[in-house]
Parts: C-alpha cells; structure tokens; sequence
C-alpha cells in the first residue's frame, strides 16, 4: 500500500485527467455521430489511448527508478525537492500567462477501428509532451522510490479512471439515446470553445501539486531560512 502522501496527489492528478479534451471531445464525436456501431470504434480508440499511456508510464518509471538506483538517495536529496518546487512553480506561472485562443478540434476522418486506433496513438503522441499530471504524478511515484508491485497497479488504476468518463458517457448514451442528444451537443460545443482554457487549469494544478509536493519534500522550514538568507 503507497503511502497517503502519494496515493493522495497521484489519486488528485488521476482525476484530474479525466478533464482531457482530446478524449472528451473524440468521444462526443463518437456517439453523436449517427453511427449505427459506436461501442466498437469508441472502446478501440479509448483502449488505445489508456495502453498507449500506461505503457508509456512503465517505460517512464523504470527509466527513472534506474536513473534513482545509480544516484543513490537522490529521492531523499533536497535537491530533488528544489526541482519539483521549481518545475512546480513555472508551471503554476505559466498557466497564468499562456495562449488560450482556440484550436480546430481534432476528428476522426472515419469510425473505422484501424481508424479509430491510428487516432488513439496520435492522441497519446500529440498529448504525451503536454500530459502534465500524468507526468506529474509519475514524477511523485519515482521520487517516492515505490518498488513495481506498487506502481505498476497505480498506473493501472490511474489510466482506468483516466477513461471513466467516456466510459460513462457511452453508458448514458446507451440507457437515454436521443433525450441525452442535446446535453451532449452543448458539452461539445464547450469543450471546442474551453479546450484551451481547460489546458490552462489543467496546467495551472498540476504545478501546484508538484509545487507543495516539492516543498514537502525539501521542509517548509529550509524553504523559510533560504527565503530570509
């Protein structure tokens, strides 16, 4: 069992992520569609998107749990903390600062499967550098030294979430057909409107978690001393 003070903000970002526009937004195109099939073309891209991350996750985390074992007692090293207050606090900075205009959304030429996979990888690939509380939260799990029997079920879990509400919303669509047709339409249209703004807050939390994840880490009292030196 992971303890509080990493299950807590990992669980934190993990819901966090569920905000994801690209996946909200293709899933909305999805069942409001007109698609005789949507289950299969919907779970293909959302499979996709969730393996594509958790693989990408486990690669992340044994690179970084092997580049810990060389530096040995790097994760207890102030430094280490230094870092993610640092990283934590541009980010929360650059929330306040960045672009917000509005982007064309990205659709789906067709609801083929192939398809509907080929759009999966290029949502885990266009949105992997840009993924920052899943890289947040695999930051947390390396630097608290979590052995795999720990991390790799946090992962699983964190990319399960990750797709509980398109998964829902496909459960919603199947139990109210076209009454829930028009709610969907207005949720569409906010998120192509919002996509941006949410990236921002999405940003903006993330580098609040690292940022008290950081200090915590280094202690608040260092942090007071090396404000008043």
């Amino acid at each position: 069992m992971p303890p509080l003070e990493v299950l807590l903000p990992v669980a934190g970002l993990a819901l966090l992520d569920t905000l994801s526009p690209a996946t909200l937004g293709v899933t909305l195109f999805v069942l409001l569609s007109g698609a005789r099939s949507i289950a299969r073309p919907l779970f293909a891209y959302l499979g996709t998107v969730a393996l594509f991350y958790f693989t990408l996750g486990c690669a992340l985390m044994l690179g970084l749990n092997a580049a810990l074992d060389r530096l040995s007692g790097l994760s207890d090293n102030p430094a280490t903390g230094w870092a993610m207050v640092i990283l934590g606090g541009g980010l929360f900075a650059y929330s306040w600062v960045m672009p917000t205009r509005k982007r064309a959304p990205r659709r789906p030429a067709s609801l083929r499967t192939i398809t509907m996979i080929g759009l999966g990888l290029a949502t885990g690939l266009l949105e992997a550098g840009t993924a920052f509380p899943y890289l947040g939260a695999i930051g947390i799990m390396g630097t608290a030294g979590l052995d795999a029997h720990t991390w790799v079920p946090m992962l699983a879990a964190y990319n399960l979430v990750m797709v509980l509400p398109p998964v829902l919303l496909y459960l919603g669509h199947r139990l109210f057909g076209e009454r829930l047709r028009p709610r969907l339409d207005r949720w569409r249209e906010k998120i192509d409107a919002g996509s941006r703004e949410a990236l921002a807050w999405i940003i903006g939390i993330v580098g609040f978690f690292l940022l008290i994840n950081g200090l915590g880490q280094v202690g608040f009292t260092d942090v007071l001393d090396s404000l008043r030196d």
